[in-house]
């Protein structure tokens, strides 16, 4: 709809010769570009004295004949300038230009009426984009074919568009060439041009009402005409119209309402005045003042009824029918605008007549308008007042309200949460046990602003104050009382994890609780004294000391790291510096604190291996430039205590973070590097003197003879050998000279455990691998002999490792098998990052390349293990939760052990051709695999193969791209050989059955949205020529397939919506698409009996791209669509079948042309 730059010459003529074939003697035309028409000027010749002060007339004296969106477009009005313009430039220019105008126009309106509002009315139809002519005549006759000829057109051979409707006491024809249709108007353009100019039109509207609310806003005809012109543009087809016209109605409403507002106020005034003047002395009261008061409270009285009267016209004309618009703009505006009005204007707006709509429109398929009804409500239960008149609105939908909090839009379940919160703050008999424990779950959610939201719900109202407090006596000092409030707050927060049994991260529950209790998890002195208290009056079992130990290490990794949590989706926002200060004033406290207190933590603890490696992580966040940083001693002591509960636990957690926090403390900008790393190395040397030790007695002959007991200390060494090499580079010990003869063939057939072979395995890859690392950045330099020689051995251990990983491919057990290939795999693939930094000239020879006997055996290992191995029968286990969780491990080993053989193949270490094989197995594996995970149970091989070729389709058309144009012969070619493989042989009888192959339809729809528009159409007609119309019309299961892959081919986009909405208005002139009983109108549809029921039509909408051309759709075929419909609901939204007699600019054409740039594919 919107208007070019300019009119030209042909367009300007053609709207004139228009004007004088349809306009009746003695209308008047009113050109809305803003050139003024000659006919128009002989008919306010008369008048034109009074006109002086009116917008036209000084619009002659300007040089603007082009359109309003046309000078909108070619140039920015300054907000300075107050140059007289048309009122369509005025809505621009800011608020102080806009009443000045407002005020001329006011001043010509009581001048002249007439001439004004035709003004207005070309205001309201130039900002719906729509440049053309209005011709008004006068309403005089009263004979029935009037409202017949109420119409809007769509007039093909002459390219131009009518609409003719009544705005009392006019009838107002709004003619537009069709050609000058793009589909944009000025409410949905983008920039920041046309941003301002929907807040400036609304602020128009609010000022028009506000300047006119002392004149001649009463005077019984302004109103009218624009309620009126309102209400006839907004039921329109045209979605330009349609649109615009409802957003003023809308904001035409509010602004009545504020003057609504001021006359209750001036009612209530005047009758406090009536009150003080009767209640004196007959002597002193003044009778004529007291009449005068009367008759003003009268008058008062009467203006704020004539005022409620224009407020329920609109909204029975305007906002019963457009808030279940199929535009979602349209019922967004609507819903908003609704809970303004219940907002200021609550005595009549805020009742259950009206609030039903809001609970109504919660239900819409669109995000923006649940959200704008969420917000509402926001309003109103954020103000205490208007509580009480919402108590049957929370008995009925707040069900509604807390399932969405599981929205798929997660700004809709924020605010709605939001929404609950209130409610839980100002009434606590709403909200039941029930509902809170489904709400507080939602702390678990992977959306960070929703679990942010539900854990400040469920800090106030289960952890902020506790149901269980400690009484403490008098004279108790005020550090003790913060302590055992913390501690009671910290046991609350423990009752309820432990109740919730969902989840087993403690981090995303802190997460989730820091904006809100973050005094409370930063509160270390006060933790750290809990759990350093006797047992006797501690009050806390040995779980829920491990549970106070994991929130004080995620408070801690909290304080640090800030939330970014893996699995958890959060906004990206820069950090500014105050949070960064925050951030480093919290990591120099949390330093200096548990430099002191953590050795008496890890001595209290330090006989669980959960609670001891999670106290062990809490080194890494210390903060290396703390001024504590120098206390040698604190440092020592938490030095000896990590080494003895090193030495202590073999637990693989506790390992790894000692591990990482040797490597925190030892780094190279700490202070404390030079006391950290000699008792590193010191642990260290400690461990490989053992281990040589153990070896030296356990390998004597070429056979492994030690006892269970040395075994069993060979292995705890091993382990934490190996859990210090995979965090550290300890190649200066020489462990892989060391320990790679433990991996010798002799050995490993002369009794060598499994265990001690794995963890062996591990550690000579860890040796191999910080060895390609330290490398790989020494060989890039220049050549030198001693380079070379490095070189050279570093070849030699690979191949090694290579031939003993090789050879434990074969071993008896599993878990030797798989880490000897995980093995395999690290090691080649960090070895080809060499490929790309040597020179091959230089370094070709020293070069590892994998045999083939290699790569046969690692591609027999993935074919029996992962895909043809023994796989996890449900039957195998006790219960159905041990074989779900069986089946879910099995899973994960498998997708672990396919992804390192993948890496082989993307890093280039094996061959493209290597992976023929895994795609012959993965889809038929995986996607069973992945059905029985969801399911539960096994699915049946019928099901499986078909889902899986549906699956492989869906892939495959997903390679083709976003380009279509390169593309559409081959799809062309694949709709056309699917069809003919579908029908073959099969002729179209009434008593013959369907096609054996017909499901095949359902996987060839798979690549009907890769088809362009016109390639749709063509292949639909070929789909024509095997299926007659019994079949198409044919519901029976058999026929779903056929029904789906038609309905594919028929997407093309939003066709026909705008004209669907005009079914779901409550217009009586308008057709249904359904049960013509069924269809609500305008008399029946409001209800202000308090009743809550759902309406009969359900607002609904369609997907796609619009169309930018109109069509005109005939009143049989119409009919006889919906003849094949039976049982269709009023109101439902259909692509192909249409109403009739109204026309839209958006029906569906079925004779469209083809695209300038696209050809037709012959099938």
């Amino acid at each position: 709809m919107i208007a070019e730059p300019t009119v030209t010459s042909r367009s300007s003529v053609q709207n004139e010769n228009l004007a004088v074939d349809t306009n009746p003697p003695g209308a008047v035309r009113h050109t809305v570009g803003g050139a003024r028409n000659e006919n128009r000027e002989k008919s306010v010749r008369g008048k034109r004295r009074a006109r002086e002060g009116s917008e036209n007339a000084k619009r002659r004296h300007t040089k603007t004949t082009n359109g309003g969106l046309g000078r909108a477009q070619n140039s920015y009005p300054k907000r300075g300038d107050v140059e007289a313009v048309t009122l369509f430039e005025v809505v621009t220019m800011g608020r102080s230009a806009m009443q000045a105008v407002v005020d001329d126009w006011i001043e010509a309106y009581i001048a002249d009426r007439d001439s004004a509002l035709l003004d207005l009315v070309s205001f309201f139809i130039q900002c719906s984009g729509c440049k053309g002519l209005v011709t008004a005549e006068m309403f005089q006759s009263r004979k029935g074919d009037v409202m017949s000829k109420m119409v809007e057109e769509l007039d093909e051979c002459s390219g131009l568009q009518y609409k003719k409707f009544l705005a009392f006491p006019w009838i107002l024809t709004v003619t537009w060439p069709m050609d000058m249709d793009s589909g944009e108007y000025p409410l949905t353009m983008t920039g920041p041009y046309w941003r301002r100019f929907r807040s400036e039109f609304c602020e128009f509207v609010s000022v028009l009402v506000t300047q006119c609310q002392y004149s001649v806003i009463f005077d019984s005809y302004l109103m009218d005409t624009v309620i009126s012109l309102l209400t006839e543009l907004s039921d329109s087809g045209v979605r330009a119209f349609r649109h615009t016209c409802t957003l003023a109605a809308m904001k035409l409403l509010s602004s009545l309402i504020g003057v609504a507002v001021s006359l209750t106020v001036s009612i209530e005034n005047s009758q406090r005045l009536g009150e003080v003047e009767r209640a004196k002395t007959s002597g002193r009261r003044n009778s004529t003042r007291l009449e005068r008061i009367q008759r003003k409270v009268t008058e008062l009285q009467d203006k704020r009824v004539e005022i409620e009267n224009m407020m329920d016209a609109i909204f029975k004309g305007v906002f019963l029918k457009r808030y279940r618009d199929v535009l979602p703009d349209i019922r967004s505006v609507c819903m908003e605008e609704l809970a303004i009005w219940m907002k200021l204007y609550s005595p009549v707006f805020l009742t259950d007549s009206y609030l039903k709509y809001m609970g109504w429109m919660m239900h819409d398929k669109l995000p923006d308008v649940r959200l704008k009804c969420v917000l509402g409500l926001q309003g109103l239960y954020g103000d205490p007042v208007l509580l009480p008149k919402l108590d049957l609105f929370n008995s009925r939908f707040k069900d509604r309200l807390i399932s969405m909090t599981l929205d798929k839009d997660h700004e809709v379940a924020v605010q709605t949460l939001r929404l609950l919160t209130l409610i839980s703050q100002s009434t606590d008999d709403v909200l039941t046990a029930e509902d809170y424990k489904q709400l507080f779950q939602l702390v678990y959610s992977s959306h960070r602003p929703l679990a942010v939201t539900a854990g400040e719900l469920l800090y106030t109202r289960l952890i902020c104050c506790p149901a269980e407090t400690t009484d403490l006596g008098e004279g108790t000092s005020e550090h003790h009382i913060h302590t055992q409030l913390t501690a009671d707050r910290v046991r609350a927060l423990l009752h309820f994890y432990q109740d919730s049994g969902l989840h087993q991260h403690m981090v995303y529950l802190v997460d989730s609780l820091w904006d809100s209790a973050s005094a409370m998890l930063k509160d270390w002195p006060s933790l750290t004294s809990l759990l350093l208290q006797d047992a006797s009056t501690q009050g806390l079992c040995a779980g829920e000391q491990s549970l106070v130990i994991e929130v004080l290490v995620a408070s801690v990794r909290q304080a640090v790291e800030g939330p970014l949590l893996a699995g958890r989706s959060t906004c990206k926002r820069i950090v500014i510096a105050r949070e960064k200060k925050t951030q480093l004033d919290d990591c120099g406290r949390l330093t200096e604190h548990f430099l002191k207190f953590l050795p008496q933590l890890l001595t209290e603890y330090s006989g669980s291996p959960e609670s001891a490696a999670s106290l062990l992580k809490i080194p890494q966040y210390f903060h290396p430039d703390s001024s504590s940083a120098g206390s040698q001693q604190a440092l020592a002591g938490l030095l000896s205590e990590m080494g003895a509960v090193v030495d202590l636990h073999t637990d693989p957690a506790v390992l790894e973070a000692a591990a990482r926090s040797y490597l925190s403390l030892c780094g190279e900008e700490t202070a404390w590097h030079s006391l950290a790393r000699p008792a590193r190395d010191t642990v260290v040397q400690c461990w490989v003197d053992r281990l040589a030790k153990l070896m030296g007695d356990a390998l004597q002959d070429g056979n492994f003879t030690a006892d269970e007991d040395r075994t069993g200390q060979m292995l705890s060494t091993l382990k934490k050998l190996t859990a210090f090499h995979n965090a550290q580079d300890l190649s200066g010990w020489g462990l892989y000279e060391q320990v790679s003869p433990l991996l010798s063939g002799n050995i490993q057939h002369g009794g060598l455990p499994a265990e001690v072979t794995v963890e062996a395995l591990q550690c000579v890859s860890f040796s191999v691998l910080w060895n390609l690392n330290t490398s790989g950045e020494n060989l890039t330099t220049r050549v030198n002999t001693d380079i070379t020689e490095k070189a050279v051995a570093q070849r030699s251990k690979l191949r090694t490792l290579c031939e003993k990983c090789l050879h434990c491919l074969s071993h008896d057990n599993q878990r030797v098998k798989e880490q000897a290939f995980l093995s395999l795999c690290d090691v080649l693939t960090a070895h080809n990052y060499q490929v790309h930094v040597w020179e091959p000239s230089s370094y070709g020879p020293l070069l590892y390349t994998p045999d083939p006997k290699l790569t046969k055996a690692l591609l027999a290992f993935i074919l029996e293990h992962v895909f043809t191995g023994p796989e996890c029968s449900s039957h195998s286990r006790g219960s159905n939760v041990e074989s779900s969780e069986g089946r879910l491990e099995e899973l994960h080993r498998r997708r672990n052990l396919l992804a390192a053989y993948c890496k082989l193949i993307v890093h280039g270490v094996l061959e493209m051709s290597m992976a023929a094989e895994v795609f012959m197995y993965y889809m038929k594996l995986f996607l069973r695999l992945k059905q029985e995970q969801d399911s539960g149970v096994a699915c049946s091989l019928g099901v499986q193969t078909f889902s899986s070729i549906k699956e492989l389709a869906r892939r495959f058309s997903l390679t083709f791209g976003w380009d279509q144009t390169k593309s559409r012969e081959s799809l062309a070619l694949i709709h056309r050989d699917g069809i003919e493989f579908v029908f073959q042989g099969l002729v179209q009888k009434a008593e013959r059955p369907s096609s054996p192959h017909l499901s095949y339809l359902t996987i060839l729809s798979e690549f009907s949205s890769k088809l362009l528009r016109p390639d749709k159409k063509t292949v639909h007609s070929y789909l024509q020529r095997y299926v007659n119309e019994q079949t198409i019309s044919n519901r029976e299961e058999c026929w779903l397939p056929l029904i789906q892959y038609r309905a594919s081919l028929l997407a093309t986009g939003t066709e026909g919506e705008d004209a669907a909405s005009f079914v779901s208005s409550d217009s009586p002139k308008q057709p249904s698409l359904g049960d013509h009983s069924r269809s609500p109108t305008v008399r029946n549809s409001p209800t202000y009996d308090g009743d809550m029921k759902a309406p009969a039509v359900i607002c609904s909408e369609t997907k796609g791209r619009r169309s930018n051309r109109a069509s005109s759709t005939s009143t049989s075929t119409s009919t006889s669509k919906e003849e094949k419909m039976p049982g269709v609901e009023p109101g439902t939204v259909f692509r192909e079948t249409l109403p009739t007699k109204l026309i839209s600019e958006e029906q569906y054409n079925t004779n469209e042309e083809l695209d300038v740039d696209t050809v037709e594919v012959d099938l």
